[in-house]
């Protein structure tokens, strides 16, 4: 695939989206993956302005600022500084001892598909993934998100804001992930983040390929797991040539030739290859992110971030270059093959070498308890000689992890502008013995810890009452 069509199809996408809606953008530009079946329906909660005072804040851009005072407008950031002038009407909150950050952001979880408890496990109540196919690009995962699951309700109560979820790592095309904000609703449409971009998940290594012998239904060899790639972004390339008009450049959508239906697999792969949908790669070897590395460059497409990535200590100057993102824990490792080469200072050893790093959860328990995954990475770089500070580490859990969802100009900073997510923290947010006091999502109080639970609770949360025989 030439380079220069995908510059010009994103070019007409871009120029679709500031001239009218993107029903309008797909009709015009002739790009099919674009299209929206799952509309947002998020409605902001009840908010009032607040001006909050004398607050250790981190703003997530790399600053700090001590006795420091953060106004709230609208749903937005309004100011942060030293001493700010209250325009009338905020009310303010005396933060004094307390710490301001912008939300926490998880860009993998799988809140909602994998309910605990599990009953059995990937069947009655798990939804990760679809198993039918090694490629199941065309499915969405927020068809399967069931609200109700706790873990948004934790999440939401340790000071996160945003959550992307993500389908499981089985197949090789998983699908598309949704964001979301852990607010409580009934329907994943009524969290879904208005205008977030689209992610959307790959998977190298173990999984697929395990999965492949498992099911025989797909590779069952890391070699095989690559050119099983290579052939389907080869033959999604027709799709983008299909968009050309006579002109060769992008023309009004035609539909898919004569005799053959939409194949919304090959659709998906070509938004990949557009830069519409951005890829979230499940991958830990240093090896197998390098291989995938060359994949992007053979079909020209970009590669957002690498997620787990144990291995990405070992080759920080090829992330830089690809502008691509390492998405890891604190300290998993050695419960795989693949896992066996970690170490716990990877976030700070990638950062130090200019990496774009973020702490990522793929668990409910580590989804409530990103900071101190952040802590406990810094605490390994700095045995070793890396000091990471609070203003710095802060990035691997809001700015950076904002990039990664296409979202840096709107969550994850502190700035005049940005929304009003973020958090108001008893103490230093990297310590374990730190709690999230309040926490603000689009400038409205979404979690309270001085108020009693809001009700009525989930389903999940009411337990069972045990048979009584007569």
């Amino acid at each position: 695939m030439a380079r220069p069509l995908l510059r010009l199809l994103a070019a007409s996408c871009a120029l679709g989206a500031m001239a009218g809606s993107a029903a309008a953008q797909v009709a015009d530009h002739g790009a099919p993956w674009l299209e929206n079946p799952f509309p947002s329906t998020y409605v902001p909660l009840p908010r009032s302005d607040v001006m909050l005072r004398h607050a250790t804040i981190l703003d997530g851009a790399g600053n700090r600022i001590d006795d420091g005072d953060v106004l709230v407008r609208s749903g937005k950031i309004a100011a942060v500084g030293r001493a700010l002038a209250n325009p009338g009407g905020a009310r303010e909150i005396d933060a004094r001892g307390r710490w301001i950050t912008p939300g926490v952001i998880d860009v993998h979880s799988h809140d909602g598909t994998y309910v605990l408890p599990l009953t059995t496990i990937d069947r009655e109540a798990g939804d990760v993934s679809e198993g039918s196919d090694v490629n199941v690009a065309d499915t969405w995962i927020e068809t399967a998100v069931n609200p109700q699951d706790t873990a948004f309700s934790r999440a939401l109560r340790n000071g996160v804001t945003t959550i992307q979820i993500l389908p499981g790592s089985s197949p090789i095309f998983s699908g598309r992930a949704v964001t979301v904000k852990p607010i409580r609703a009934t329907s994943v449409a009524a969290m879904k983040f208005p205008g977030a971009p689209y992610g959307f998940k790959m998977a190298c290594g173990e999984n697929p390929k395990e999965n492949g012998a498992e099911t025989h239904r797909g590779p069952t060899s890391r070699q095989g797991v690559v050119t099983y790639v290579r052939k389907a972004f080869m033959d999604a390339q027709q799709i983008l040539r299909d968009q050309k008009g006579e002109d060769g450049k992008p023309g009004p959508r035609r539909g898919p030739p004569a005799g053959r239906g939409p194949d919304l697999k090959r659709e998906a792969l070509a938004g990949i290859m557009a830069g519409d949908l951005r890829l979230n790669m499940h991958c830990y070897r240093a090896d197998d992110m390098a291989t995938m590395l060359s994949v992007a460059k053979e079909f020209g497409f970009h590669i957002t971030a690498f997620h787990h990535a144990t291995e990405a200590y070992k080759m920080p100057a090829a992330l830089r270059e690809a502008g691509t993102c390492a998405a890891v824990w604190g300290d998993w490792w050695g419960y795989k093959m693949e896992a066996l080469d970690a170490v716990r200072a990877n976030a700070p050893m990638l950062d130090r070498a200019g990496v774009c790093v973020t702490m990522h959860s793929d668990s409910p328990g580590s989804g409530q308890r990103l900071t101190i995954e952040a802590a406990k990475a810094a605490g390994a770089g700095r045995r070793m000689g890396i000091v990471v500070p609070p203003e710095r580490m802060i990035r691997w859990v809001t700015s950076n992890s904002a990039k990664v969802l296409g979202l840096e100009d709107r969550i994850g900073t502190l700035a005049p502008g940005y929304n009003a997510d973020l958090v108001v923290w008893s103490g230093d947010p990297f310590s374990v013995y730190t709690k999230a006091d309040l926490v603000f999502i689009d400038g409205a109080i979404a979690a309270d810890r001085s108020a009693p639970p809001a009700s009525p609770a989930s389903d999940f949360e009411l337990g069972r009452v045990a048979a009584v025989r007569p």
